[in-house]
C-alpha cells in the first residue's frame, strides 16, 4: 500500500492567534485548545489539520528553526460563491490579518484572494465565477503553472 496524506501540520509561534484565525474560516477547533501545545482537528474526507507550538517541535528536534523568506505551503479554502470570497477576505483583514492579494477575478475562472495567517502562511480563498473562464480546472484549485498568478 502506498503512503497516503493524512495530516497537514502547521508550526505556530502563537497558538491562540493561529487558532482564532482558522476558527474564522470555519474549522471546528474546540474551545480551550489555545493552551495546548498540539491541537488536531478532523477535516471533511478524513484529512486532519494540526498545530504545534515551536516549543513542541523543539522538544523532539532541538535544532529546529523556522524557515526564513516566503512561505512554501499555502492552504486553500473553497468559499460559497464569489461574494463570499470578498466577505471572508474583508472579515479577516478587518480582524487585523494581513491581506496579501485582494480579491480578483482570476483568468482561470475563480474569484481569488490570499490572506496571511498569524505565522505568515498564505491562505487562499476561492470560488468559481458564474461564467467561468478559459483554463478553469475541475479540481477547484489554481492552475499548476505557477507563472499564471496575477
Amino acid at each position: 500500500m502506498a503512503p497516503r496524506i493524512d495530516l497537514v501540520g502547521l508550526v505556530t509561534s502563537d497558538m491562540a492567534a493561529s487558532l482564532a484565525f482558522y476558527r474564522r474560516l470555519g474549522l471546528g477547533i474546540p474551545a480551550g485548545a489555545e493552551g495546548q501545545p498540539h491541537v488536531e482537528v478532523p477535516l471533511p474526507g478524513g484529512l486532519r489539520i494540526a498545530w504545534d507550538t515551536v516549543e513542541t517541535i523543539r522538544s523532539f528536534d532541538p535544532g529546529w528553526t523556522p524557515p526564513s523568506g516566503g512561505g512554501r505551503v499555502e492552504l486553500a479554502f473553497a468559499c460559497d460563491d464569489p461574494a463570499d470570497v470578498d466577505r471572508q477576505c474583508a472579515e479577516l483583514t478587518r480582524a487585523g490579518h494581513t491581506g496579501h492579494k485582494a480579491p480578483w477575478d482570476a483568468f482561470w475562472g475563480q474569484r481569488y484572494a490570499v490572506v496571511l495567517d498569524p505565522d505568515g502562511n498564505g491562505v487562499s480563498l476561492f470560488a468559481p465565477l458564474p461564467d467561468g473562464a478559459p483554463g478553469l480546472q475541475s479540481s477547484g484549485g489554481r492552475p499548476s503553472d505557477s507563472s499564471t498568478e496575477s
